[in-house]
C-alpha cells in the first residue's frame, strides 16, 4: 500500500505543483485557463514518493483518489484465475492512475512502482465536484478515459494479430513516442521494466524477448546495455512493428 499521507499539507508547494511540472500539458491541467488551474491546484492533496516494489493501491481498495505520475514509472496488473500476475499497463509521467475504479468504486487492478516514482494525489470527490463546474476539466477527463480505452483495444489487437517480434517492436516504438511527447529523448531512454515484465505484458517468453533484443542489436536497430536503450534505426523498428502500438 502507499505511504502514509497524514503529514501536513504545504499549500505553497501545492500551488506551484502544476505550473512547475514538465508534463502538465499531458495531464489534467492540459487546456485549463489560469483561474481553472488555480482551482485544480487547490484540489491537489499532496505529492508522494514510492520506491520500487511499493504499491499505490491494490485490487479491492476503495476509490479515494486519482493519481498523476509526475516522474518514474508504474505498472498495473491483475491476478489470473491461476494466481499468476498479468501486467496490463505501464504508466509514464503525465499519465493518470486510478481510472479502473470509476465503474464500481473499487480498484480492479494493482499499481506498483517500477522505480522511484513521484505521484500527485487528486482526491476523487474534489475532482468530481470540479469537473461538474469546469467543462474544460470534464472534457480532459473524458479525453484521458478515451485514451485508456484506446490503449486497451490496441493491446488486444497486438496480442491477437501480431507475431512476437512485431509485438516487441510495437512496444518499443510506443515507448519512444511517449517519452518524446514528454520532452525526453525518443531515441535514448531507460527501460524501467524488466525483460520478464515486458514478456508478461506482451504474451511472450523472456527467452524470446532476450533473443529478439540481441538479434536487433547485432543488426544495428538498437543498442541496449542493462536498462539503457538506444534506438539506432527508428524507421527499421517501425517497419517491423507495422501500424499497431502498445503501451
Amino acid at each position: 500500500m502507499m505511504s502514509d499521507m497524514s503529514s501536513p499539507l504545504d499549500m505553497e508547494r501545492v500551488r506551484q505543483a502544476c505550473r512547475s511540472c514538465s508534463v502538465s500539458q499531458l495531464c489534467l491541467p492540459a487546456g485549463l485557463e489560469a483561474s481553472e488551474l488555480d482551482r485544480l491546484e487547490s484540489a491537489l492533496e499532496k505529492k508522494m514518493t514510492l520506491h520500487r516494489g511499493e504499491s499505490l493501491y491494490t485490487v479491492g481498495d476503495p476509490l479515494e483518489s486519482l493519481f498523476a505520475v509526475r516522474s518514474g514509472c508504474m505498472k498495473t496488473s491483475v491476478l489470473g484465475s491461476d494466481g499468476v500476475e498479468q501486467i496490463i499497463g505501464f504508466a509514464l509521467p503525465g499519465e493518470l492512475l486510478g481510472l479502473d475504479a470509476l465503474s464500481v468504486e473499487r480498484h480492479q487492478c494493482t499499481a506498483v512502482a517500477l522505480d522511484t516514482t513521484a505521484i500527485c494525489v487528486l482526491p476523487f470527490a474534489r475532482i468530481e465536484d470540479l469537473a461538474a463546474e469546469l467543462p474544460s476539466l470534464n472534457r480532459q477527463l473524458l479525453r484521458i478515459m478515451g485514451s485508456e480505452i484506446s490503449r486497451e483495444q490496441d493491446l488486444l489487437s497486438l496480442l491477437a494479430n501480431k507475431r512476437a517480434s512485431e509485438r516487441l517492436a510495437s512496444f518499443l516504438d510506443n515507448l519512444s513516442k511517449r517519452f518524446s511527447d514528454r520532452g525526453y529523448s525518443g531515441r535514448d531512454f531507460r527501460l524501467y521494466m524488466s525483460r520478464q515484465e515486458m514478456a508478461n505484458y506482451l504474451g511472450m517468453t523472456i527467452e524470446t524477448v532476450s533473443r529478439t533484443l540481441s538479434a536487433w542489436q547485432r543488426e544495428g536497430l538498437i543498442h541496449i546495455e542493462s536498462k539503457a536503450l538506444s534506438i539506432l534505426d527508428p524507421e527499421g523498428l517501425r517497419a517491423i512493428a507495422g501500424n499497431c502500438v502498445a503501451g
